[in-house]
């Protein structure tokens, strides 16, 4: 498999010292090789050290399925900002990522396991969409004016959430959310992806079109097969 090419600035690069080194538990792990100026990922190399870090996060028995890796690449190429590769993939990467599939194929699990191989990039924030709505409940619309004001984030279950009740009010937490987010992302380098088990006109039917539109235009969809096991069982 080709490597994944992405330019860095070298003054950056000699504050992050060898991006293509990562140390973990006393063990160095590569994920490329970097030059100086350019770091040259390489996806196998990615993988070996996924597999271990998904297995320090989530217990011995986590694995790389091969027949994830298409979308692990994806992901990849997203997160080290490869346009070659991105385009190749219909990806753009000014956008966000939603990443969609059935009931436990793993997409939460590679959000918070991809993040890791860019290390010196600012992290996300992964909250379940329906404590976002149980925090509505509470608080009120604090919640809603929280996430205006920026942060990274990835809004997990997407669509699964009840609708909030303030006040005796229900109110479309996460649609509203959503439309915050999206004049975020036409104005600042804050980062809005989520995670869904739906389909585009389940979305649309939750959110409406008004917010449907705004997430064709935020959002990269990556979907995982329809067929996908569920690993949880």
């Amino acid at each position: 498999m080709p490597e994944i090419e992405i330019i860095s600035k070298p003054l950056k690069s000699r504050i992050m010292g060898n991006p293509s080194k990562i140390i973990e538990g006393g063990i160095e792990y590569s994920i490329g090789r970097f030059n100086g100026i350019k770091m040259f990922y390489d996806f196998e190399k990615i993988l070996i050290y996924l597999d271990f870090k998904g297995k320090l996060l989530f217990g011995p028995d986590f694995q790389i399925h091969k027949r994830d890796e298409p979308i692990i690449l994806k992901l990849c190429n997203y997160m080290v900002q490869d346009i070659k590769s991105c385009q190749k993939h219909d990806i753009d990467p000014q956008k966000n990522i939603l990443l969609s599939g059935p009931v436990g194929c793993g997409k939460t699990t590679l959000l918070k396991l991809v993040q890791f191989i860019v290390p010196h990039q600012r992290p996300f924030e992964i909250i379940p969409c329906r404590n976002i709505v149980f925090g509505f409940n509470n608080l009120g619309f604090k919640i809603i004016e929280d996430y205006e004001k920026g942060g990274n984030y990835c809004f997990d279950d997407l669509g699964l959430e009840p609708l909030g009740s303030h006040y005796g009010r229900d109110f479309n937490v996460m649609g509203e959310i959503l439309i915050s987010r999206y004049e975020l992302f036409l104005t600042s380098k804050f980062k809005t992806h989520a995670t869904t088990n739906l389909i585009s006109e389940e979305l649309e039917e939750r959110y409406g079109e008004r917010v449907r539109s705004r997430m064709r235009k935020m959002f990269n969809l990556i979907s995982f097969d329809l067929t996908s096991e569920d690993k949880r069982k």
